[in-house]
Parts: structure tokens; C-alpha cells; sequence
């Protein structure tokens, strides 16, 4: 097991570079295998749950080259269209292969998915699409079993604008007989990422208006190269850092225009935050307000993975804020690791009410999930003393190197590993 070993109370400062999108990286990957060709993928993040997706690739018969941030997928060979259970139950992405292995091999066995400790994401959405596309899956032993003898287009209304199921509808039209309109489809930065990957390898995507999408079904895709998006989570948990730590800092290539809601938060905690086609420039040293009430949402509302880094901020504002979850129902659970380190933080069902405090205190912390593990991180970037926060295996499934990049920005952090009876 690792640990990152901080020692606190240097605010940062200086420039870093924002890695490639994963939340963009792990969809656009199963796309892949629509095409009976070659696809090249450029920024691509060297996280573990692309590492892991890379794994699901080659079982399906896929010839993967990675190196520096450049993937190249050569899937002209696929010809298995079963995820095996020990890859699937790694990471909950794995669901996503349902639509491409549908619309590539008109079946596919997918375990139910694991990865994530914070809720429960049910996948009744992403079955009621792929059977309206015209697929019959059922439940085998843990396995999801579909078949389909052929998709075809159709309507398919989502009554919450879930991201995974968004993603496995456009999957399983892209290849389809016809003409797929979804309804009420989830509007997150990273399904324009997809739908511009696919478009790019001969796809008839169409976005109508605001939550409507029309996909004109072809019969084969082309070779392609695609450049991944830098990743609006990453920008957004070091933004909070520097405001954790009343810090300035420039965040290379970070997307300010997918991040409205959390710079109109850090405005109003204080920050000053300005924008250009290079990045964005985060100036936190006078961010000692609280944001007052922030409630999660679908985009474009404030992001549920930047939840627990804006808890870190909120535990030294002034003040108190209460933070409302509405996406997973159990995302609070790094709220009993902060009040380790003196945060004051109660939560009942799903709020929180932040009650802001000088400072806080190093302490052995436990990462409980991926973004959870991160704001722990900022947490001891801006405690007094040393923090040691372990099970960080969870934040490498995010950010490509999370002590890399803090350090380019002034931050004092040890790496190590530990066994399981220390």
C-alpha cells in the first residue's frame, strides 16, 4: 500500500501543467474498438484506471502501444466480447464497454463493475438504452449477458441525465441501423469530448439543443488521432489547494470555460481568477471567505468530483458552509478523516455544515476513494505540522502524479509504501 507524507504551511506557488482528461480518456478508449482500424490518442493521462482499460483492450484482442502521454490502439483483431471479472470489478468505467462491444460484436459479457466506494450507480439507465437500441441483456453469475441481432435506431429518454449512460447509448448508435435521438442526456464537457472523438472517425453525431443529441448510424469508422482535453477535475482540485494554502499559482491549460461554477466558488471565497487560451491564473491569498451554501449537480452545476476538495477549502474559511450532495449518496465519507487534522465538519444525510477553523493539524489519514484522497492531500499541504495520508493507490487512479505536480508548485511531499500489518 502507498503513502504521500506532506509537511504543511507553505502556501503554493508557481506554474503547473494539467494532464489530459480522465473522465474523457476511459470512454473515448472503449470507442476505440468500434473501428476496425487504428486509433492514435495524444494528452492521454498514464493513470491506473487507464492502465486498467488498456488491459481490457488487449483481452479483447487489441494491439495497445503507450508512451509519453501518446496511445495508439490498433483494434483491427477484436474478436472476444467478454470483460474477465477480475479486470471488470477494478474499475466501475468498465460498463462502458457494453454499447462499443454491442455495436462491434453485437455481444458482450461485462462483470458488475467495481472501483468506487462512494454510492451505489445503479446501471438500470444504461440497460433501458442499449434495449431500446434493441439489445436483450440479462444477468449471469455477476455478469451482464447482451446480445443483440442487430441495433437499430430509436428514442431514448433519460429522466436523470446520467454521464455512463449517455456515453453507452451514443456507444451503441454510433454503428446502428437508423437514427438514435436521445432526450435528456447528460451535458458534461467529457460527452463532447466523445462525440467529437467519434466525429473525427466518421461519426454522424449531432448536438440539437440542450440536452437532445442525434446520431445518424454509419457502417464503419475510420483511422483516426485525437488530442484528449486537459482534465477540469485535476485544475480544479490544485485551484482548491491553492486556496486551502492561500497560495498563486498558474494552471497550464486548464479549461476555464468548463469551469464556471467552481471559479464563480472560488470568487466567492475570495480568489481572483483570470483566464486565457494558456490557462488559468488562481491568485488565493486573500480566499478566506466561505462560499456560504454549494450544492452538487449535474454540469454545469458545481462538479461531485470536486466536493471533497471544496470541503478541505471550506474548513478554513471564515465562517460556515454548508455543502449539499446530490449525485452519491455516500461522497462524505472523507469528512471523519479532516476532523482528524481539526476540521469541523458535520454531516447528516446528505449535507455537510463546515463550521471554518485557523488551521489545521498533521495526521495519519486514510484515503477512502479517489478524490477524497486528493483533498487530503491539500489538507495537509495546509495543515501546521506532517500529514501521512495512505491508501494513495486510490488517487493514482485519477491524477497521473499528483506529488509531481504539487511540487512544481512549492509543496513538500515523501512517497512510500507500507504493508498491511504497519
Amino acid at each position: 500500500m502507498g503513502w504521500i507524507e506532506i509537511t504543511g504551511g507553505t502556501p503554493l506557488h508557481g506554474k503547473v501543467r494539467i494532464q489530459g482528461s480522465k473522465n474523457a480518456a476511459l470512454p473515448i478508449l472503449a470507442g476505440a474498438i468500434l473501428h476496425q482500424g487504428r486509433t492514435v490518442i495524444e494528452n492521454c493521462p498514464v493513470i491506473t484506471d487507464v492502465l486498467w482499460t488498456i488491459r481490457i483492450l488487449e483481452e479483447l484482442g487489441c494491439v495497445v502501444r503507450f508512451e509519453k502521454n501518446r496511445l495508439e490502439i490498433d483494434s483491427s483483431k477484436v474478436q472476444a466480447c467478454r470483460i474477465p471479472g477480475e479486470l471488470g470489478s477494478r474499475m466501475r468505467s468498465s460498463v462502458i464497454f457494453l454499447g462499443s462491444l454491442l455495436g462491434r460484436m453485437k455481444k458482450a459479457w461485462i462483470p458488475y463493475p467495481g472501483g468506487c466506494t462512494i454510492g451505489k450507480r445503479p446501471l438500470d439507465l444504461h440497460q433501458e438504452a442499449l434495449e431500446a437500441l434493441g439489445a436483450v441483456i440479462t444477468e449471469e453469475d455477476g455478469f451482464l449477458r447482451a446480445e443483440t441481432s442487430g441495433l437499430e435506431g430509436a428514442v431514448i429518454r433519460f429522466g436523470f441525465p446520467s454521464v455512463g449512460a449517455t456515453e453507452n447509448a451514443i456507444l451503441g448508435a454510433v454503428l446502428a441501423k437508423g437514427v438514435t435521438t436521445i432526450f435528456g442526456a447528460a451535458m458534461e464537457p467529457e460527452i463532447w469530448e466523445l462525440c467529437r472523438f467519434l466525429n473525427e472517425k466518421g461519426a454522424k453525431i449531432t448536438w440539437m439543443k440542450r440536452g437532445e443529441i442525434r446520431i445518424e448510424g454509419v457502417k464503419r469508422l475510420q483511422d483516426s488521432r485525437f488530442v484528449l482535453t486537459a482534465d477540469r477535475i485535476v485544475a480544479g482540485t490544485y485551484l482548491f489547494g491553492a486556496i486551502a494554502t492561500r497560495g498563486r499559482v498558474f494552471l497550464e491549460d486548464a479549461p476555464g470555460p468548463q469551469m464556471r461554477e467552481v471559479l464563480r466558488t472560488a470568487r466567492l471565497m475570495g480568489a481572483q481568477a483570470e483566464e486565457s487560451k494558456s490557462g488559468l491564473w488562481i491568485n488565493a491569498e486573500k480566499a478566506f471567505r466561505s462560499p456560504e451554501f454549494v450544492r452538487t449537480a449535474p454540469y454545469p452545476g458545481f462538479p461531485t468530483d470536486l466536493q471533497s476538495p471544496l470541503l478541505t477549502a471550506a474548513s478554513l474559511a471564515k465562517g460556515k458552509t454548508a455543502v449539499q450532495e446530490t449525485i452519491f449518496e455516500s461522497r462524505f465519507q472523507t469528512a471523519s478523516q479532516l476532523r482528524k487534522m481539526g476540521a469541523q465538519i458535520a454531516v447528516e444525510g446528505n449535507r455537510a455544515l463546515i463550521t471554518g477553523t485557523d488551521c489545521l493539524h498533521g495526521a495519519c489519514v486514510e484515503a477512502r476513494e479517489l478524490r477524497g484522497g486528493a483533498a487530503l492531500i491539500l489538507a495537509g499541504l495546509a495543515a501546521k505540522g506532517v500529514t501521512q495520508v495512505r491508501n494513495t493507490e486510490y488517487i493514482s487512479r485519477g491524477y497521473e502524479d499528483i506529488c509531481r505536480d504539487l511540487r512544481c508548485l512549492g509543496a513538500k511531499l515523501k512517497e512510500g509504501f507500507y504493508s498491511d500489518s504497519t
